[in-house]
């Protein structure tokens, strides 16, 4: 069993946020995929299930807020009995220039208080597709203001074209046990 969890917050308020590029991937990936997310409360959770190559799959969005996703982390391994090894973390990373995929296992949190909440519950040891979202609006606005805010309409067809399908791409490698370390770039 994989589990591809998701970082975003829940609620129309913060759809199409930078903070919910993980949450853009991962209904890419469920629509492509025919999955339909239930809500599964004692996971903390909208959850849905796949089977790929006779694998089980669980497609994760917390129902948490970004700075709590551990908790729903933890339950979903202990629950399953799974380790960090069948876990994928799919988020926002104001580190990267926007455009940047990066994929890695392990890390530190790099101010990232989604991150934080994962080290804190369930250790650093797993894989990464960090999205790239930096650019220089940040600069004027902060972290808090930026992240929350929606991407425009330029990063939307990027997100679209590149960012998305590069990103369910490494979803499968992850799924079939291929996925390596790299930084790729728009």
């Amino acid at each position: 069993m994989k589990v591809i969890l998701a970082l975003g917050n829940p609620g129309e308020k913060y759809t199409n946020t930078r903070h919910n590029a993980g949450f853009l991937v991962i209904d890419k990936f469920a629509s492509e995929n025919n999955a339909v997310f239930c809500n599964k409360p004692k996971f903390s959770a909208d959850i849905a299930e796949l089977n790929i190559s006779g694998e089980k799959i669980l497609l994760v969005k917390p129902t948490t807020f970004y700075n709590e996703v551990g908790i729903s982390a933890r339950a979903i391994l202990d629950f399953y009995k799974l380790t960090l090894d069948d876990l994928l973390i799919i988020h926002d990373d104001t580190a990267l220039d926007f455009g940047k995929i990066r994929t890695r296992k392990g890390g530190r949190d790099a101010g990232s208080n989604g991150l934080k909440s994962l080290h804190a519950h369930v250790g650093s040891d797993f894989w990464h597709i960090r999205i790239g979202t930096d650019n220089l609006l940040r600069r004027q606005v902060g972290d808090v203001d930026f992240v929350l805010g929606k991407f425009n309409s330029d990063e939307q067809k990027i997100l679209q074209s590149w960012i998305l399908p590069e990103s369910i791409n490494l979803i499968e490698k992850f799924i079939n046990g291929t996925i390596e370390p790299f930084s790729i770039k728009y």
